[in-house]
């Protein structure tokens, strides 16, 4: 088991944390994501060490930018 966690920016809403959810746990090998809206933290455990450019673009495809 493998947990990540990283910052998002631009999420203002449920429907934001929703979204990043969704795109986020179709990567291969994610088994949680954890969205905290006031922070921006995206805490992401899974199967596997993951490839942050998978994360990047799940979160880019969602609408949103990983910055850390």
């Amino acid at each position: 088991m493998s947990e990540q966690t990283y910052t998002v920016t631009g999420m203002t809403c449920e429907h934001c944390v929703r979204s990043v959810t969704e795109e986020v746990s179709e990567i291969d090998g994610v088994t949680g994501v954890v969205v905290d809206l006031p922070t921006g933290k995206v805490t992401v455990t899974s199967s596997k060490d993951l490839d942050v450019a998978d994360v990047r673009g799940a979160v880019k495809e969602a609408g949103y930018e990983l910055t850390a």
